[in-house]
Order: structure tokens, then C-alpha cells, then sequence
């Protein structure tokens, strides 16, 4: 892919002038990301550290659904322990970057795509976006920034109520949190967004750098609970819940968690039989 314009896996980038756009364009799976995806926006980050700004943004009516969950139902322990560790890259890729990089988010942000909002330096959404984490519904935690950071930003009651009970928030609630900087009409987002990048670009690039890389001293101190948390996921690949809530989710039906664990309970209890009969 050409370092200024090029598309690659799903991620659309653009040299705006001074400014990088990096859009999500899978809309057919609500920009819902894959291992390739990931590498793809983490080298577009890093290949922005010259610009002025970035955008983060998706196509279709969506801004980003996370983590593809049909690698979930079926999972390849391999390819997903790799999907795990780009994200945790993704995120990290996003603060490092030293320049603003803005979240413009048009539609559904859930899971992994709500953690990209909380990576990002500021957030503007249109009114018919919503946010919210997904993780313990389709069998999954948002160990990224969900369970650790996001309560810097929103409060830790909230930030429970949130990434626990998986609940849908509008873009006046996620204003009204602290989880987005400006609310827009549906049709107004990118001339809001040119708004603070013009707002940016007044200010000394060199200072907004300083004040960006000190004001990660939270992100950093969440490093090693992300880090455990997603040693947690990685040890529950292939759970019961984990492939009953992404099958769930498929199927566009309600998980059966309790069924699934009293499933994987007999499995486990049928193995063990198994092999104490191999032993007498």
C-alpha cells in the first residue's frame, strides 16, 4: 500500500494535506476488524507521526464492531492469540502516535470499536451513533482500555455499568459521560472534525506532542492489567462461553451461557471418566 493513499485489507488511507484519515471500510460486518485489518491501521498510525493530525474513522454507517466474532464460534487458537496481541498493539499504536488523533465516529462503536474511541486523544460523533462494550454478551471482556482506562474517563460505576452489563449508550449519554468531546448532526461530522483540526494546527506541534506523551501517564499505569487481562483471554480461547456467545451473536439469537458451561461441565466430566477407565 502506498505510505499517502492506498487501500489494504479493509483500512482505507488518505493524506488529507497535513492531516492522515484512516478509515475502517469493512460496513458489511459493521467495520468489525481482522488480524490484517489491525497490522494494516497499527503501520498507518506509525506512518503518521509526520502529519498534523489523524482521523479515525469507518464506513457505512458504522464507526467499528471490535474483533471479528465469526473467528470467535470457531476459533483457531493461533490466529486468535494473534488478533489478541495486534489489538493490544492497535491501542497502543493510537497513544504513542505524537500527534492528536481524533475518533469521528458515525454509527455503532461496541467492543473493541468503543476501546478505539477510548484510545483515541478526543472523540466527535454524530447523533445516531452509539457506543458500548459487548464483551461478556458474545462470550468476551474488553480488557483494552473497557476495564481499566475508560474508568479514568468516565468514572468507576460507570465504567462497570458499562464493560459488565454491556448496555447501549447514545451519543448525548456518551457526551453527557465524558466518553466524547462534541456532539453533530447526522450530515455534519467531517466539518466538525475540520473544525479541531484547524483548532489543532494553531497550536505549536512540538507542545501538543509534550502535553500528549504527559498526559499518557494513566494509559501507561493500565499497561500490565492489559496485559493481564488479555493473558485471561488468550487461557479461555475456546471456552464454552466464549464460542456460545459468538455463535449466539451469529445466529442473532440470546447466548445460553448456564447451557453451554453445564455442556462443557459433562464434556470435561466425560474425558474424565474416560481416562480413569484407561487407568484401571
Amino acid at each position: 500500500m502506498n505510505r499517502t493513499n492506498g487501500s489494504a485489507g479493509g483500512v482505507h488511507v488518505e493524506r488529507r494535506g497535513p492531516v492522515a484519515w484512516i478509515r475502517i471500510d469493512r460496513p458489511e460486518r459493521r467495520n468489525a476488524y481482522d488480524l490484517a485489518m489491525a497490522r494494516t491501521m497499527i503501520g498507518a498510525f506509525e506512518d503518521a507521526a509526520d502529519a498534523d493530525a489523524v482521523v479515525l474513522t469507518g464506513s457505512g454507517g458504522a464507526f467499528c464492531a471490535g474483533g471479528a466474532l465469526d473467528q470467535l464460534g470457531d476459533p483457531d487458537p493461533g490466529r486468535l492469540r494473534a488478533l489478541f496481541a495486534a489489538s493490544l498493539r492497535l491501542v497502543n499504536a493510537i497513544r504513542a502516535c505524537p500527534r492528536p488523533v481524533i475518533a469521528a465516529v458515525d454509527g455503532p462503536a461496541a467492543g473493541g470499536g468503543n476501546e478505539l474511541v477510548v484510545a483515541c486523544d478526543f472523540a466527535i460523533a454524530t447523533r445516531r451513533s452509539t457506543f458500548g462494550q459487548t464483551g461478556p454478551k458474545v462470550g468476551s471482556a474488553g480488557v483494552l482500555g473497557a476495564t481499566n482506562m475508560l474508568t479514568v474517563q468516565i468514572g468507576e460505576k460507570r465504567a462497570k455499568e458499562m464493560a459488565m452489563l454491556c448496555r447501549r449508550y447514545t451519543a448525548d449519554q456518551a457526551l453527557a459521560l465524558g466518553l466524547v468531546n462534541e456532539v453533530v448532526d447526522d450530515d455534519g461530522l467531517e466539518e466538525a472534525v475540520g473544525r479541531w483540526i484547524a483548532e489543532i494546527r494553531a497550536l505549536s506541534p512540538r507542545y501538543l506532542e509534550i502535553a500528549k506523551i504527559s498526559s499518557n501517564q494513566w494509559w501507561h499505569q493500565s499497561a500490565d492489567n492489559m496485559n493481564a487481562g488479555l493473558g485471561m483471554l488468550v487461557q479461555a480461547i475456546g471456552s464454552e462461553d466464549m464460542r456460545e456467545g459468538a455463535r449466539a451473536f451469529l445466529d442473532k439469537r440470546a447466548p445460553d451461557f448456564r447451557g453451554a458451561r453445564a455442556r462443557e461441565g459433562a464434556a470435561r466430566a466425560a474425558t474424565d471418566a474416560a481416562r480413569e477407565g484407561g487407568r484401571s
